[in-house]
C-alpha cells in the first residue's frame, strides 16, 4: 500500500529520525463572522540601504491579518505589492540582496492611495525588524505615524523558545516550513505563519507573546556627559550609541522595562556618575517605539 505525502511525513517524523519541513500554505481569512476580529497588517520593505534619511523604498509588500485579542491569528486578507524606481539605479550589491533589478523597479511608483487604504483600518503593525521598516514607511506617508508598532523579531523571545536566530528562514526552519524567499510577500505570510503557532514554551500562539510586549511601556534612559572612559561598561550593558544629533542628544542610552527603571537609574548614579544626577528618561509604547520620533 501506497503512502500519501502527508502520511509519509507523518511516518517519518513519528520514527523519531526524521523532521520534515513542509510548504507554507498561507492561512486565509474572511472576517464576517467573528465580531471580535481585529485587523493587524504585517509589512516589509526592500530598500536601496540601510540609511532611511538618504536610502529609498524599492518594493513595499503588506499583508492585512485578523486577529484575536488574546492572540488567536485568524488568517490574512488579500496582500498589497507595489514597487518603486528610486533616484538612482540600484546596486548590483542590492539586486543580489534582494532580487530586485532596475528593469522591475522601472516607471513604478507605490501608489499612495492604495497605501493609505490598506494601512487606515489597522489597529497594528508588524515588521520583522521594525526599527528598520518603520522609519522608512514613516517617510513614505504619514499614516504609518498614527499607528501602534510591533516587532516579530525582538519582541517574542525566540532563544528562550529553542531557536539559534532571530533570521526568518532560521525561524520557519525550525517550526518546520520552508516558503519562497526573497519576496517581500512571502516574507510577510512566513511571519505571520510564525505568530499564529504556539511557542513551545507556553503553548500559546507567538502573537499572545508579541502583543503582551507590545503594549507594555518601556523607557528609554540618556546617559549624557557620562565618563568617557567608562563606555565599555555601558556598551556591555546594552547601551547604544546616538551620533547623530537632532531632537536627540549625542550620548549612549538604553530601553529597558517600567519595571527595571528605577534599578537601572540607581546604576547609573552609583557606578558611572558616582553621585546624584538627573537624568533625561522618556516613557516610550507602541505608538512611538522603533521610531525616529523617539
Amino acid at each position: 500500500m501506497e503512502l500519501g505525502h502527508e502520511e509519509m511525513a507523518s511516518a517519518l517524523e513519528a520514527s523519531g529520525d526524521y523532521r520534515v519541513l513542509r510548504r507554507l500554505q498561507p492561512r486565509m481569512f474572511k472576517p464576517d463572522f467573528i465580531p471580535s476580529a481585529r485587523l493587524a497588517l504585517y509589512v516589509d520593505v526592500e530598500t536601496t540601504g540601510l540609511d532611511p534619511r538618504q536610502d529609498e523604498i524599492i518594493e513595499l509588500a503588506m499583508v492585512p491579518f485578523w486577529y484575536e485579542p488574546n492572540g488567536q491569528v485568524l488568517g490574512c486578507s488579500a496582500p498589497f505589492q507595489g514597487f518603486n524606481q528610486p533616484r538612482l539605479p540600484i546596486t548590483a550589491e542590492i539586486q543580489a540582496l534582494t532580487g530586485i533589478t532596475n528593469e522591475m523597479v522601472a516607471g513604478q511608483r507605490i501608489d499612495p492611495a492604495g497605501v493609505l487604504s490598506v494601512v487606515s483600518p489597522a489597529a497594528l503593525v508588524v515588521a520583522h525588524n521594525a526599527g528598520f521598516d518603520r522609519r522608512f514607511l514613516e517617510r513614505l506617508d504619514a499614516v504609518f505615524t498614527t499607528k501602534a508598532w510591533a516587532c516579530s523579531m525582538s519582541q517574542v523571545d525566540w532563544a528562550a523558545d529553542g531557536h539559534e536566530g532571530t533570521k526568518l528562514g532560521y525561524l520557519t526552519q525550525g517550526c518546520g516550513f520552508f516558503y519562497d524567499q526573497h519576496r517581500a510577500v512571502n516574507d510577510c505570510f512566513a511571519a505571520i505563519e510564525l505568530l499564529a503557532r504556539p511557542l513551545r514554551r507556553t503553548d500559546r500562539p507567538a502573537m499572545a507573546e508579541l502583543l503582551e510586549r507590545a503594549r507594555a511601556p518601556s523607557w528609554r534612559i540618556w546617559a549624557e556627559n557620562s565618563p568617557f572612559d567608562l563606555k565599555d561598561r555601558l556598551k556591555a550593558r546594552g547601551y547604544r550609541w546616538n551620533g547623530e544629533g537632532g531632537p536627540s542628544p549625542r550620548a549612549w542610552y538604553v530601553d529597558v522595562e517600567e519595571s527595571a527603571l528605577q534599578n537601572e537609574l540607581t546604576f547609573l548614579k552609583m557606578e558611572i556618575y558616582q553621585r546624584e544626577i538627573d537624568l533625561l528618561t522618556r516613557r516610550i509604547d507602541a505608538y512611538d517605539r522603533f521610531s525616529d520620533r523617539c
